[in-house]
């Protein structure tokens, strides 16, 4: 996992104030490393339009286009004068070698937007609209230096952003990158050096971006075993009992030894899941509200799942149900898993505060952290294009999901991923984060087209993960 912070005028500071490096010099290696990246991907002479802004973001522009001007064919178009001294320094450095600015958008191999960095604190200009639309509508790789114009310091969209294909972090990951408005500007991000390693330039933080190589699956390593050595979930199956079909075929498929379905009328399932009108006695973990509505009276749930300490995980229709949100109070291994709506319900209950769906998405992160505070036991796993799961002060971003996922039935895998883990014995954070991460390998493993994925595939898909 990768480190995520604020901000990084803190990393910078530190960069000049124990390292002795300067402000130019950190410049000189972020534009060398974009420099680096455009010298291995793209052949010598190949066109490429820099739009610098006024600031020190567009300083890192005008110094690229010093950099490659000679071996590549620079168009490099100011928005305005430069008013910070490194642009001003940047402009003469660039000038004396002989790069020429010019008026004209066009097409090209490569266009760089390096008008606005992440210091952007409000909207944009009509003018800059205009100027971030022209850019989207050219053909050629679009990069983003430091991040897309448009995005501000907190991740958010005001009226238009840069579409970048690919954006250079400066130094470090910032969380600005990671609310779900701004993840279809910002494409592959790479992180660019600025004169130390990252270990020295970065220092500690609570928030973490999450990647493929942090996944740890399931271990069966253990010979001398039976099915009860894997653990038992039960998982309540209400009104829709498709959904927690769904469920408990992805939490067998994930490792769990026995799935039983809680349930008060008989329904059709595979083989291999039992079915249960109570609690069977074994059980080591329980998953509640997929397709759940109303149909377990108050007094069964308070017998079958609000009694018990066993392991929960909490999702969908129980998110709205305040007797089965009483748990989140207890002492036991809790994992809830809201989308956006759901979340806003579950707030309401919670606090009484009405807030709406989009006050939530633009402050994604405060949220969760109000939660995490108000319920330091309970880890919360909030979907959404970025999926961020919060324990203990704790941030785990997980940025790998894509499109694909945008159906009914993924979220009833991912609880079943989930209970699957927590049944096997492994604690809330841990069962949260790969089964969440087992979800977004899953889905990567679909060869056909992107609208196509069934739950089914997914599941089926859990087995290829190495």
């Amino acid at each position: 996992m990768q480190k995520v912070f604020d901000n990084c005028f803190d990393l910078d500071k530190r960069c000049y104030e124990q390292y002795s490096l300067s402000e130019d010099i950190l410049m000189e290696h972020a534009a060398s490393g974009m420099a680096n990246y455009i010298r291995e991907n793209f052949i010598p002479h190949s066109y490429i339009l820099i739009v610098a802004g006024m600031g020190n973001n567009g300083a890192d522009g005008i110094a690229l286009a010093r950099l490659l001007h000679g071996d590549y064919d620079i168009g490099l178009v100011l928005v305005g004068e430069p008013t910070s001294d490194m642009a001003r320094l940047q402009l003469k450095r660039a000038g004396a070698i002989g790069v020429k600015s010019i008026d004209e958008l066009k097409n090209a191999d490569i266009i760089v937007d390096a008008i606005f960095g992440s210091g952007q604190n409000r909207g944009l200009k009509s003018d800059t609209v205009a100027l971030v639309n022209s850019m989207n509508k050219l053909s050629g790789v679009k990069i983003a230096c430091d991040i897309s114009t448009g995005i501000d310091e907190n991740g958010n969209i005001a009226n238009v952003a840069f579409r970048a294909d690919i954006t250079f972090a400066m130094g470090a990951l910032k969380r600005s990158y990671f609310l779900d408005n701004a993840k279809d500007y910002m494409g592959e991000i790479r992180v660019v050096n600025l004169g130390v390693s990252r270990e020295l330039y970065e220092k500690d933080t609570n928030i973490y971006a999450l990647e493929e190589s942090d996944l740890i699956l399931p271990s069966r390593k253990a010979q001398s075993t039976h099915k009860g050595t894997f653990g038992h979930v039960a998982i309540f199956c209400g009104e829709k009992e498709g959904a927690a079909v769904i469920s408990a075929k992805a939490s067998m498929r994930f490792g769990v030894g026995l799935s039983t379905l809680v349930i008060q009328d008989k329904v059709y399932t595979p083989y291999y899941l039992m079915q249960s009108t109570t609690l069977p006695a074994n059980t080591t973990a329980i998953a509640v509200g997929m397709g759940l509505g109303s149909f377990f009276d108050e007094s069964f749930l308070e017998k079958h799942i609000v009694s018990n300490l066993l392991p929960i995980v909490i999702d969908a229709d129980a998110l709205y149900s305040k007797q089965l949100l009483g748990i989140l109070s207890q002492n036991r291994k809790i994992v809830i898993t809201p989308h956006p709506k759901e979340f806003i319900s579950m707030w309401r209950i919670l606090t009484g505060e009405d807030i709406s769906i989009d006050e939530l998405q633009k402050n994604r992160f405060e949220y969760v952290k109000k939660f995490s505070s108000s319920f330091p036991t309970v880890v919360l796993l909030l979907k959404g294009a970025n999926t961020i799961i919060a324990y203990q002060n704790q941030i785990y971003i997980n940025s790998l999901g894509s499109s694909k996922l945008s159906k009914g039935g993924s979220g009833d895998v991912l609880s079943g991923l989930i209970a699957s883990l927590l049944a096997q014995g492994y604690d809330a954070l841990h069962s949260a984060i790969n089964g969440s991460l087992a979800l977004a390998m899953a889905a990567k493993e679909y060869k056909g087209s992107s609208y196509a994925m069934l739950p089914t595939d997914l599941i089926d898909n859990l087995a290829c993960l190495e």
